[in-house]
């Protein structure tokens, strides 16, 4: 068992283990494009349903020859599209930031703060702020 490892080794050069690698690297890479690009059909809203058919039917079937054209052909519009998700994203994402930092129990500590200052200044009275901070305690 032993000598078949040594043997291994020896006939599987360091040049062919590069080689090896490059070309697993290669196709792992190759597969990245193809789902990147496929993808990038199916997120096209202007592209409509036969577009993304006759696209996806061209790069599964002519694989080589499908990536390369579409690159060419609509390769600026993947980078264009890509961006304009990630800012579509970005917005949506402050927007609920937004609407969650807006919508905590600063609320109340605001309300509480501003029927103080109310009553430090005289506009009501002792019994109309303690009314308005039950109020404002209970809901």
């Amino acid at each position: 068992m032993k000598d078949s490892m040594v043997n291994l080794a020896v006939d599987y050069p360091l040049l062919n283990m590069f080689w090896t690698m490059l070309m697993i690297f290669l196709w792992i890479l190759w597969f990245m494009l193809l789902f990147r690009i496929i993808g990038d059909i199916f997120r096209d809203d202007e592209l409509g349903g036969w577009g993304k058919a006759g696209w996806t039917a061209f790069v599964i079937l002519l694989p080589f020859l499908g990536v390369f054209v579409y690159l060419i052909a609509r390769g600026k519009g993947m980078g264009e599209r890509e961006l304009n998700r990630i800012r579509q994203n970005e917005e949506q994402f402050q927007s609920y930031v937004r609407e969650t930092a807006g919508s905590g129990t600063g609320g109340h500590a605001d309300e509480l703060a501003r029927l103080a200052e109310l009553k430090d200044r005289g506009a009501i009275t002792e019994a109309e702020f303690a009314q308005a901070k039950a109020k404002v305690l209970a809901s």
